[in-house]
């Protein structure tokens, strides 16, 4: 019996039917089968309420897109559990099949060993601490974003490197991305595109009202401190969700984590080509 928790998008019908016909199909094939009690009661499905979390499960199914992926990293908090995502929306970076695979996708997952069916795409995670009137820790797959509180002013954060002072920007804000995260708020920053199959960080600022205004890619073991000055306070982010209002003193750090995300892939995943479908780019 295989244990598997599933993470649903709460605003498409499509993922509560999916998660309604497909857990019936694995519990009916003897496998403990449940839907997160959140979107259990979201979706208005008490039926598929299971007595575990996710990070209890051999693997965690999210139907949706990659807000959905994102949200179950965060649930597992490091657990090393596997995720096989089901895109529901449009091209997602982070989901391996579409809808209409994922009973042959979960058969080959349940009847063949790793390596020979199926193999685990592992991603890099941020540890995320903040300190000073705001105590708090996170792990986030994409991105850390110190960024401003109010519209039309700047912030000022001082940012240090490996425990080193470096410079003070005056910008919207400051993102810390993976290299998974490079395709995301990092991009829109005028980042760059990284291999996920690479280890380090992107120190990417927003709207920057300085002259310097590149990334910097550094080494994972290099944490990145980030310290709010003056008086305008700023939000702290975590892959999209808003976690904390930070004021003066107070210093968010992002190192690598310890942990890793592991998504299941059952064929060459190979992640310039998802670039070039997103982007529609042609071959010349």
């Amino acid at each position: 019996m295989t244990a598997i928790a599933f993470v649903a998008h709460h605003e498409r019908p499509d993922a509560a039917e999916l998660a309604a016909t497909t857990i019936d199909w694995l519990r009916r094939d003897g496998h403990d089968a449940w839907l997160d009690a959140n979107d259990a009661g979201v979706l208005d499905l008490p039926d598929l309420v299971g007595e575990r979390s996710v990070a209890d499960a051999d693997l965690v199914v999210t139907l949706g897109g990659d807000g959905t992926m994102l949200r179950a990293v965060a649930m597992l908090d490091g657990a090393a559990v596997p995720l096989l995502g089901v895109n529901l929306g449009v091209l997602g970076y982070l989901t391996e099949v579409d809808a209409p695979q994922l009973q042959d996708a979960l058969a080959r997952f349940l009847g063949a060993t790793k390596g020979s069916s199926w193999f685990l795409d592992e991603r890099m995670l941020l540890s995320v601490t903040a300190s000073g009137s705001v105590e708090g820790r996170w792990r986030a797959l994409n991105e850390a974003v110190v960024e401003k509180h109010e519209s039309g002013h700047t912030v000022s954060l001082r940012a240090s490197i490996a425990g080193a002072p470096f410079t003070s920007y005056a910008a919207d804000g400051l993102i810390v991305a993976t290299p998974t995260g490079s395709t995301a708020y990092s991009l829109s920053a005028r980042g760059p595109v990284v291999s996920p199959r690479l280890r380090g960080l992107l120190l990417t600022p927003v709207s920057p009202h300085m002259l310097f205004d590149r990334t910097l890619v550094l080494d994972p073991s290099e944490d990145v401190a980030i310290e709010v000055c003056g008086h305008r306070r700023c939000e702290l982010a975590i892959d999209g969700r808003l976690v904390a209002t930070l004021g003066a003193g107070d210093v968010v750090t992002c190192r690598a984590a310890d942990e890793r995300a592991s998504f299941v892939r059952f064929g060459a995943h190979h992640f310039h080509q998802i670039l070039k479908a997103k982007f529609k780019l042609t071959d010349r």
